[in-house]
C-alpha cells in the first residue's frame, strides 16, 4: 500500500485517471504486462494468474485512483496498449540449429526496406554485422529503425512486409558465424 501512495503523490491527476482507463482496459482484454513511460515516469503494471486474480489484486489501486481529484488541465493523449496475443514462437528446428532470435523491442508495423519499392535491408542468406539496419517498425507515425544484435547469417525472416507486429516477437534468425 505504501507504493501505491506513492505513487498517487507523484502522478498529476490527469495521469491518475489515464492510468485508471488503461488498468481496465488491460484487465479486460486480459493483458499479463504492460511497461509506460512518460517523461521521467514510469509505470511497469505487470497481472499473474487468472482474470479473477487479476481483478483482487487491483482494488488498492483503483481506490486511489478514483479517490484522486478531477483533472486541472486538457486531457493527455491516450497510451497505446499492447494486444494479447502472444506472439508466434519460431519453429523447434531454429532453436536446434542454435540460432539467434531478433526480437522488436517496440509494438507497430514491420517494413523491411526503407521505402515502398526499394530493395530490403537483409534477404535470408545475407550476411550482418552487429548495429546494422535490418528492418524498420513504425509506431505512432514514427519510423524506428531496427539493428541486428548480432553478427551472422539471416536464416529466416518470421514476418511479413506491412505486419503489425508485438514487443518481443521474433523477426529474424541469425546463425553465428
Amino acid at each position: 500500500m505504501a507504493y501505491a501512495e506513492d505513487l498517487k503523490e507523484r502522478m498529476n491527476p490527469q495521469d491518475l485517471k489515464d492510468l485508471k482507463q488503461l488498468v481496465e482496459f488491460l484487465k479486460e482484454h486480459q493483458v499479463g504486462e504492460f511497461d509506460l513511460e512518460r517523461g521521467d515516469l514510469k509505470v511497469r503494471l505487470k497481472f499473474a494468474g487468472q482474470p479473477a486474480t487479476i481483478a483482487s489484486a487491483l482494488p488498492d489501486l483503483s481506490h486511489i485512483i478514483a479517490s484522486a481529484p478531477p483533472a486541472a488541465r486538457p486531457a493527455a493523449p491516450a497510451a497505446p496498449a499492447a494486444a494479447s496475443a502472444a506472439p508466434p514462437v519460431p519453429d523447434s528446428a531454429a532453436a536446434e540449429a542454435d540460432l539467434h532470435i531478433v526480437k522488436s523491442p517496440i509494438v507497430g508495423t514491420y517494413y523491411g526496406s526503407p521505402s515502398p519499392g526499394a530493395p530490403p535491408f537483409v534477404s535470408i542468406g545475407d550476411r550482418v554485422d552487429k548495429g546494422q539496419v535490418i528492418a524498420i517498425v513504425e509506431a505512432m507515425k514514427l519510423m524506428n529503425e531496427i539493428e541486428s544484435d548480432a553478427a551472422g547469417e539471416i536464416v529466416k525472416c518470421f514476418v511479413t512486409n506491412g505486419q503489425p507486429i508485438e514487443y518481443g516477437q521474433p523477426l529474424f534468425s541469425i546463425k553465428a558465424g
